[in-house]
């Protein structure tokens, strides 16, 4: 029997579609039809599934802070952009209301394909040389990814020492390309610094969350006792990420080459939450501060990379993107270190608790600087607003207990069957 979540979930993707068509020819249906599907995919996730209500909020908010992002440029493809953008916010609406293998392998595609064509979108044309460098390693990324993940899905059912090993590390690897982990990172830099900052900053933003949930679901639900001894491999490459990020960000002078590597800083802190896959009992705080720092991570760049197109936005919301990036409490992106540095020390890894707290002290200076080359004085238009929007969603978890409850309820529910 089709549920009622699947069949709300393909009204919305038809709704999509209809309206992707449509806007070839009158442009803002695309947009009206994306606001539509994403609407009747939040209602459908939260009506199966009332304990997914604040992910899916801030999923929610994001996603519509992307459509804004669009309406300051004027791309070849305007009006079907706006139907990418709804497909990716589906997908990761919906990513936790399956644990069927294939239909969370099919999430991650629908979240990645659509980023193939986002990166190539320009004012007025295309930008086919940064597209072609992005395919490429994205493809590479996807294979790695679908190879470990149907591997270590195999082990499940038959268990085997070796190709275990061979699953994790080949999950890991295409996880960590897909977003940009280092030493795995060499084309967020370039690809950062030619594109147009719009369609950036909706890939660094939206298309960062459905990747690390399908890992940390995967490797939750196929984990063996071999799991305790490569979690440092793990470990190794999020402490070798955020010292390429930071140090990076550090020595660059371009604003986009500096958030460049900020995503690769981040990415890195993000990927320690997986050495909790050990300590399966603080699943959740690994869930929570992941997720806390993603959201985080999303509102920055989304305000950053607005500010770098329009030339500017309004000094103190670049100062309090800066400061949650840093981490200062009561803004988001403190709360989302916080849990996962707790998660790092009920996971035994009080080495790389330090490495963090060091890496967060080296990333003060980049964003202090970077806040004072993109402020300038208030004005009323669509970036500015979208700033607004932007510093609100990082202010939202003043007291997280409510996110924390929910990702609890969510991390027993997924206790998993892949």
């Amino acid at each position: 029997m089709i549920s009622t979540t699947i069949m709300m979930m393909f009204g919305a993707l038809v709704i999509l579609t209809l309206c992707s068509v449509v806007a070839v020819k009158v442009r803002d249906a695309g947009l009206v039809g994306a606001i539509v599907a994403i609407l009747l995919g939040f209602a459908a996730v939260t009506f199966s599934n009332p304990s997914l209500i604040y992910y899916s909020a801030f999923v929610l908010v994001i996603s519509f802070i992307n459509l804004a992002s669009l309406k300051t440029i004027k791309s070849v493809i305007q009006g079907v952009d706006y139907g990418l953008v709804g497909l990716m916010a589906l997908a990761t609406l919906y990513i936790f209301s399956t644990q069927d293998l294939a239909m969370v392998l099919a999430a991650f595609v629908i979240v990645s394909v659509p980023t193939y064509i986002l990166v190539m979108v320009r004012e007025g044309g295309t930008n086919v040389e940064v597209g072609v460098k992005y395919i490429t390693f994205m493809v590479l990324a996807t294979v790695l990814f679908l190879i470990g993940a149907v591997t270590l899905a195999y082990t499940n059912n038959a268990p085997n020492d070796l190709l275990y090993i061979f699953g994790y590390v080949m999950l890991v690897l295409g996880l960590s390309m897909e977003v940009g982990v280092a030493p795995l990172h060499e084309w967020v830099p370039d690809v950062f610094a030619s594109a147009d900052p719009i369609p950036l900053s909706i890939i660094a933003s939206l298309a960062k969350v459905v990747p690390f949930i399908i890992a940390l679901k995967i490797l939750h639900s196929t984990a063996t006792p071999l799991i305790v001894s490569l979690s440092l491999f793990t470990a190794v490459l999020a402490a070798i990420s955020m010292f390429t990020g930071n140090i990076g960000a550090l020595t660059s002078k371009e604003p986009a080459r500096v958030l460049a590597y900020s995503t690769v800083a981040n990415m890195g802190y993000v990927l320690a939450c997986v050495v909790v896959i050990a300590k399966p009992e603080y699943f959740y705080f690994a869930l929570t501060g992941a997720l806390l720092m993603l959201f985080a991570n999303a509102a920055g760049k989304i305000g950053f990379f607005n500010a770098i197109k329009n030339k500017g936005a309004f000094s103190p919301l670049m100062y309090m993107l800066a400061f949650s990036f840093i981490g200062l409490p009561p803004l988001m992106g403190f709360w989302g270190k916080l849990f996962i540095l707790f998660t790092l020390v009920k996971a035994e890894y009080v080495w790389l608790v330090a490495l963090m707290v060091l890496n967060s002290a080296i990333s003060v200076p980049y964003y202090l600087r970077l806040a004072r080359e993109l402020g300038v004085g208030w004005k009323a238009d669509l970036t500015n607003y979208i700033c607004v929007a932007a510093v609100l969603l990082t202010l939202v978890t003043f007291l997280p207990d409510w996110f924390f409850k929910g990702m609890e309820v969510i991390a027993q529910t997924i206790s998993i069957a892949i």
